[in-house]
Parts: structure tokens; C-alpha cells; sequence
């Protein structure tokens, strides 16, 4: 399996707070974590900053064409799509104006699509509490080009919809309560 994996994560309805409890879990030498999280966009920086606050790693808004680097969390301003681009010998972020996708803009779908065809199977997917099926399709996508999904179960979750959806397509290889996603999340990351 390639080194070097990125972690891409998706959220709605509650993921504020899972997002809180998985970010705060993450070690400081993780792999760079890229998220969407249906969110207000005047709630985002904010947001992004109280998150920085209370983990080990850096958590900031993602910003046009900047490398992704370990131990930083990129979190979608809520103004733009976020995906991947390959970079010499990296990986970098790009901002999507588009419009919504699955009614969102951010979509979990554009990033998680962007994980597939750029990452394939350096990517580790994971799918928190959200309303709606945003990111499922993607999801089996990352999926079938190699890579290793994880999904929050339905008992940690405000709402199932996301994961659920996911689940039923068959994207997920596992699903867990919130508090070892974290813990899997790296454990995935660096099989080879």
C-alpha cells in the first residue's frame, strides 16, 4: 500500500461537536486531515479557531493552492468546495466556487470524488453524523479505487443519515462509535 495517506472527512448535522471529539483525538504527527462540514459560512472561522485551540494538532481554514502538510486539519470554508490536487511530490488544496452539490457548499461528495481520483488508495475516508446522503456515492468511489473507509455508527450519532447511507451502498470496511474513529482513523492510515 503507498505511504502517505490523507485522511478526508465528512459532516453535517452534529458534526460540529463529533468533529470536536475526533480532532482532539488526532496526535500531533497525524496525516493531514481534510474535512467538510455543512456550516454557515460566518460560522467557519470561528469555528476553525476554537477547534486550533483545543488540539494537539492545527486546525485552519483550507486557503487556494497551499500543500498539505502532517499535523494540520483543513477545514472547507463555507463559501467553497474543497478537493485535492497532486502537487510534485505532495499534495495541495484547492477551492471550488461551483455551485452546491446535494443541495451543499460544501459538498462531502466533491471532496470525497477528489480523494478517489487523486488519492485512490492513500486515502482514509470517514463519514460522521450529517443528515441526508451527501458523500455516500463518493464515498463507494474512494472505496473501489483502493481506499479505507470508516464510518460513525448509528448509537454515537445526532443524526444516521450520512453514515447510513454510505453503509447501505457498501463504502464503509468499518463502522465505530465516535470515540475510536480517531484512534482507527490512524491505525489505517499507516498499514502498509
Amino acid at each position: 500500500m503507498p505511504e502517505g495517506r490523507i485522511i478526508v472527512v465528512g459532516s453535517s448535522t452534529g458534526g460540529t461537536e463529533a468533529l470536536r471529539e475526533f480532532l482532539t483525538r488526532m496526535p500531533v504527527n497525524s496525516p493531514p486531515i481534510l474535512i467538510a462540514q455543512h456550516m454557515p459560512v460566518s460560522f467557519v472561522p470561528s469555528f476553525a479557531a476554537r477547534l486550533d485551540g483545543l488540539c494537539t494538532l492545527r486546525v485552519k481554514l483550507a486557503e487556494q493552492g497551499e500543500d498539505l502538510a502532517s499535523g494540520t486539519a483543513y477545514l472547507s470554508p463555507g463559501h467553497a468546495h474543497l478537493e485535492i490536487e497532486k502537487y510534485g511530490a505532495g499534495y495541495r488544496a484547492v477551492l471550488n466556487s461551483g455551485p452546491p452539490v446535494n443541495f451543499h457548499r460544501p459538498s462531502v461528495e466533491v471532496l470525497f470524488r477528489s480523494a478517489a481520483k487523486v488519492l485512490g488508495a492513500r486515502a482514509v475516508g470517514v463519514m460522521l453524523t450529517g443528515m441526508g446522503k451527501d458523500g455516500a456515492v463518493a464515498m463507494l468511489e474512494m472505496k473501489q479505487a483502493g481506499a479505507i473507509n470508516l464510518a460513525q455508527n448509528e448509537e454515537s450519532c445526532v443524526v444516521f443519515g450520512m453514515p447510513r447511507a454510505a453503509i447501505e451502498l457498501g463504502a464503509v470496511d468499518e463502522v465505530l462509535p465516535l470515540n475510536r474513529i480517531a484512534e482507527r482513523a490512524i491505525i489505517r492510515s499507516r498499514e502498509s
